[in-house]
């Protein structure tokens, strides 16, 4: 017997069916790790200002905001070894109370090692929803409907960064630095509608019939690689907007904010875009993102005119906006769904590692290169020569979307 909707005995071999309803529970649930460091970036100088005591506090502050996503890229896999044995609905109800409990703890907390401590359980609690999210979104939905939600995921978690970035600043307003915690207890809501309506799937009666399949790692093992570099090269572009944009002219916090809203708007854009090639395999999507981020890259570099530079980042994110749930869509594809939770956690975990890495990266290669219009060109490059390697492939390449 298997547990259904609000604890309800669904027969073994009966599969429940998901619904528009599941999906939307799904996306609300991914976007709660995201939020863990956009709702932080308008209180971070405040909490600069407020720790600036503290030895260390340069560094320190930073890390406070960003150590979760290095967590979700230590834990993600282990999250989905986990539940691949455990089961997924009550799991993923867990880490919402937690991410909520832990999540607003640095509201009432006054030393900074403290607060570091609880954003990283605050982490191990994003690996799991984020992995569990996206591979519920795998078990629940097939062909064009799975494509359809795991585009609206990325879409989604892009508006949405509009929207918490706007909430933390009034937030940060009206109570001050630790005023954004106070987000995360929209876990909890989040967590009722998970207990009340999500069910747990039924490997029994599912579309996958290798139940005692092994995790197929030569297959996943060069999507894992691509993930790695789309990550990387995405959050060159998120994470430096400022000095990039500052390359071509100097440019104020108001300027930024709304070329990053644009940025966000892109990145959905292209997640809508990405169902527009129906029958398309993966190497024709994965040819078709990188050739707008590598356009967007050699434009952001060669430059000399802010309007320009926002329109060329703009077409990169367009460009990550087709690759993000293409990579998804192919991990997902060929994972049967006995494994699909340590697949999902290892995408899940490359795609965080890229983003804890992109700054040390960008950093490093500056000092080497000489500048960080070198360093755009240097990604303009890397990204032209994944579309010459996606061409070759293109022959004889299986279909991943549907007609």
């Amino acid at each position: 017997m298997a547990n259904g909707v609000g604890g309800a005995v669904v027969p073994t071999g009966a599969q429940q069916s998901a619904s528009t309803k599941h999906g939307v529970i799904l996306l609300l649930a991914a976007i709660m790790p995201p939020m863990a460091i956009i709702s932080l970036v308008p209180v971070l100088p405040l909490l600069l200002q407020e720790f600036s005591a503290v030895k260390g506090s340069e560094f320190l502050v930073p890390i406070a905001m960003t150590v979760p996503a290095l967590c979700v890229a230590l834990f993600s896999p282990v999250a989905g070894w986990i539940s691949d044995s455990v089961g997924r609905k009550n799991f993923l109800l867990l880490a919402l109370l937690v991410y909520a409990a832990i999540g607003v703890l640095p509201y009432f907390l006054t030393d900074l090692m403290q607060i570091i401590w609880a954003r990283v359980g605050l982490g191990v609690a994003e690996a799991v929803i984020m992995t569990l999210a996206s591979a519920l979104i795998g078990d629940y939905f097939k062909g064009k409907e799975r494509e359809r939600w795991i585009g609206l995921q990325f879409a989604t978690v892009s508006l949405s960064a509009i929207v918490l970035i706007a909430l933390g600043g009034i937030l940060g307003e009206v109570l001050g630095s630790r005023g954004p915690f106070l987000l995360y207890l929209l876990a909890l809501p989040v967590a009722l509608l998970v207990a009340v309506v999500l069910f747990e799937p039924n490997q029994a009666s599912h579309e996958d019939t290798q139940s005692d399949a092994a995790l197929p790692l030569g297959k996943i093992f060069p999507l894992l690689l691509t993930t790695l570099f789309v990550g990387i090269a995405f959050y060159t572009v998120i994470v430096n907007l400022g000095a990039i944009l500052g390359l071509s002219a100097d440019v104020s916090p108001g300027q930024i904010g709304a070329i990053g809203a644009g940025s966000n708007l892109g990145v959905a854009v292209g997640t809508l875009l990405f169902r527009r090639f129906p029958g398309a395999s993966g190497a024709m999507l994965v040819l078709v993102g990188l050739s707008l981020s590598s356009l967007g890259y050699f434009g952001a570099g060669f430059s000399a005119s802010l309007w320009i530079t926002a329109g060329s980042i703009v077409i990169a994110c367009l460009g990550f906006g087709v690759l993000l749930p293409t990579m998804l869509t192919w991990m997902l594809q060929v994972l049967p769904i006995n494994v699909r939770g340590r697949g999902t956690g290892l995408w899940t975990g490359v795609f965080f590692f890229g983003q804890f890495v992109a700054p040390i990266l960008t950093a490093a290669l500056q000092s080497q290169l000489g500048g960080l219009a070198m360093v755009l060109m240097l990604f303009g490059a890397l990204c032209a020569a994944g579309v010459v390697l996606a061409s070759l492939q293109l022959k004889g390449s299986a279909a991943l979307l549907s007609q």
